[in-house]
């Protein structure tokens, strides 16, 4: 991916830095896998804000992605590579020989032109879709499945990527995006490769506008809030607020949020700061 910098002709240029969109290959998608999503705003079914800094935006389509690459055996070739508003990574259009168009997330080299298959035990190649067990240790992947047939779930967003580290009975060891090594059932599929726009976290918006196009409010920091509004308000002068916790008290950092008794514990071998659970 290449990132573009903008002169500084205006203040919104002057600190942006951009995408150059250098793998897109059009910018007109597919109107058959195109559906109208509403946005909240942030408010609940009664109306109600349940959420701050949402509201606004540009209207945007939602792409159905397929996430469960469940179409076995049948070769399919990219059409094109595509922006998708809804997020960080690109997506690719396939063509199946069958007539269905559908689309994926697009791995890093996956070209227009490009022939991709999934199945239980197909080549290990970038873009195709295969069984954990079936795959080489080693192998780098992405869009992958908790439960079997259910879709991908991990590994998704631009530039992330898992390894297949070992393989037992029932499970496979994957070290994940984290760091974290966990088991996945052996059963399970995944795409090869890297997810594609590894840049996407250097990128800089410019100005606050671009956010508000994204339907993203201005944020008001606590420490500037009353004590009234905010556990972390008031003080003289530039006070530091305290230890940095939400609006409900609830504390930012260092507090554990994974439940002790969830029962997939068993199934992570470390986590992201090398101890066990």
């Amino acid at each position: 991916m290449a990132l573009r910098k903008y002169k500084p002709v205006t203040a919104g240029t002057r600190w942006r830095i951009g995408n150059a969109y250098a793998e897109i290959t059009t910018n007109v998608p597919e109107k058959s896998l195109l559906e109208h999503q509403h946005g909240t705003g942030g408010r609940n079914f009664q109306g109600r804000r349940a959420m701050r800094y949402i509201g606004g935006g540009n209207k945007i389509m939602y792409r159905l992605v397929d996430f469960k690459r469940n179409k076995s055996e049948i070769k399919a070739t990219v059409k094109s590579i595509e922006y998708d508003p809804n997020r960080t990574a690109f997506i690719a259009l396939l063509h199946y020989i069958d007539g269905e168009k559908r689309y994926i997330i697009a791995p890093q080299g996956l070209e227009v032109g490009s022939s991709v298959l999934s199945g239980p035990a197909v080549a290990p190649e970038v873009g195709n879709a295969l069984l954990l067990k079936n795959m080489p240790l080693g192998t780098v992947i992405h869009n992958i499945e908790l439960q079997p047939g259910k879709g991908g779930a991990l590994a998704r967003s631009a530039g992330t990527y898992a390894q297949l580290s070992a393989k037992e009975e029932k499970y496979c060891v994957l070290k994940m995006p984290s760091g974290e090594l966990r088991k996945v059932l052996s059963t399970c599929m995944a795409t090869v490769g890297i997810v594609s726009n590894s840049d996407h976290a250097l990128q800089s918006m410019g100005k606050a506008g671009r956010n508000r196009w994204k339907g993203i409010k201005p944020r008001n920091r606590g420490v500037a809030m009353n004590p009234v509004d905010h556990p972390m308000g008031g003080g003289e002068g530039r006070s530091s607020g305290g230890h940095p916790r939400s609006r409900t008290g609830k504390y930012a950092k260092g507090e554990k949020t994974r439940s002790r008794t969830k029962s997939t514990n068993k199934l992570i071998i470390q986590r992201k700061n090398g101890k066990k659970l």
